[in-house]
């Protein structure tokens, strides 16, 4: 690990004034993302501006029903908060279901979208990557790609966004609040993480210096899950996640009508995945298996597999239909048909997505 200077942030406006002022320097808070990459040398600050003791820890629900989230809330306290256990479960499970319990003490709302790549080659200074440093190639296009890119890919990097928390906080429309030297703005999540495009360095549209200050989440759904795919029940990277929230036409019908629907996905793209095109055909329609299913391959069509992951198409199906048959009570078909047959763990069912991949 290089040297590197110190500061202790007095308040949030000069917490941006001293990173905005050096090109080299970075927003410390819990840091168990920043550190480590630090002491791989792969991050190499030149001054940390610690804001890890401003007072942006406080979970505080508006009088309309929107919540306001400190970016210094720890993971571990927003997971256990009573209010969003209890009107966003999908953002707790989403919670839980990321890295261990020692670190969701120290992680934080605002570092948690801010962290990068679990990318082999991105962590191996050895190698080429163009994330890391731009113009040097990508390794992984012709390496090892399990963890690796469906949607949205480039040629430029393959790489996934590793974030359980940021995946729900895109299917529950959160923003995120930026202070920064031009005053603050406020970011919807859908648009904050990027695509890598030419250019895989970028992972979101912060101007150096800015500084997250908080979330924001509109009023609670009516229903809303996250359900996490891995190879291991803890403290494993998602092979693919699904986070939605379902609205349904209180009418007795059946089965119900999907008023509304948003759906997010992880570990299938560089940025948390807003399903757009899933949530197009859902709208209005019946919630049965048939369109959960027609509603998966219309997101899918623009789906291309890596050497090592055509398994993650199959896998984005199966755990987005039982997500959406959980939120809205749709009956399951036979189980030897779904090739659910095996117990299901904390994870959903062992054999998730392990079909023919041209099924």
């Amino acid at each position: 690990m290089i040297p590197f200077d110190y500061r202790r942030a007095e308040n949030a406006a000069s917490a941006v004034a001293l990173v905005s002022g050096n090109p080299d320097a970075a927003y410390l808070a819990g840091g168990t993302n920043l550190v480590d990459r630090m002491k791989l040398g792969v991050a190499k600050p030149a001054m940390l501006v610690d804001i890890s003791r401003l007072p942006l820890d406080a979970v505080e629900v508006e009088d309309d029903g929107r919540v306001r989230i400190g970016t210094n809330v720890r993971n571990a306290d927003l997971a256990a908060n009573t209010f969003i256990r209890r009107r966003y479960p999908a953002l707790s499970q989403a919670l839980l279901a990321g890295a261990s319990g020692q670190l969701r003490n120290l992680a934080t709302t605002g570092g948690n979208l801010l962290q990068r790549t679990r990318c082999v080659y991105f962590q191996n200074p050895t190698t080429p990557c163009n994330k890391r440093e731009p113009g040097t190639g990508c390794s992984a296009l012709d390496g090892y790609t399990r963890y690796h890119a469906i949607l949205g890919a480039s040629e430029d990097c393959v790489a996934t966004h590793p974030s359980d928390m940021a995946v729900a906080l895109a299917a529950l429309d959160a923003s995120v609040v930026v202070l920064g030297p031009a005053g603050e703005r406020i970011i919807p999540v859908s648009d904050f993480h990027r695509l890598p495009g030419s250019e895989p360095q970028r992972d979101t549209v912060l101007e150096h210096g800015e500084l997250i200050t908080a979330v924001e989440l509109p009023p609670a759904p009516a229903r809303s899950a996250y359900r996490k795919v891995r190879d291991r029940a803890s403290y494993a990277f998602a092979l693919v996640s699904v986070a939605a929230a379902v609205e349904l036409e209180d009418d007795g019908a059946n089965p119900p009508v999907i008023r509304d629907v948003r759906i997010a996905l992880s570990g299938v793209a560089h940025k948390p995945w807003r399903a757009l095109q899933a949530e197009a055909v859902l709208r209005g329609a019946p919630a049965t298996e048939e369109n959960f299913r027609a509603a998966a391959d219309a997101e899918l069509l623009s789906a291309r597999a890596l050497r090592e992951n055509g398994f993650k198409i199959p896998m984005v199906r199966n755990t987005l239909v039982a997500v959406l048959r959980d939120l809205t009570g749709s009956p399951s078909p036979d189980a030897s048909a779904e090739g659910t047959d095996h117990p299901e763990g904390p994870d959903g069912p062992a054999d998730a997505g392990w079909e023919e991949l041209d099924s």
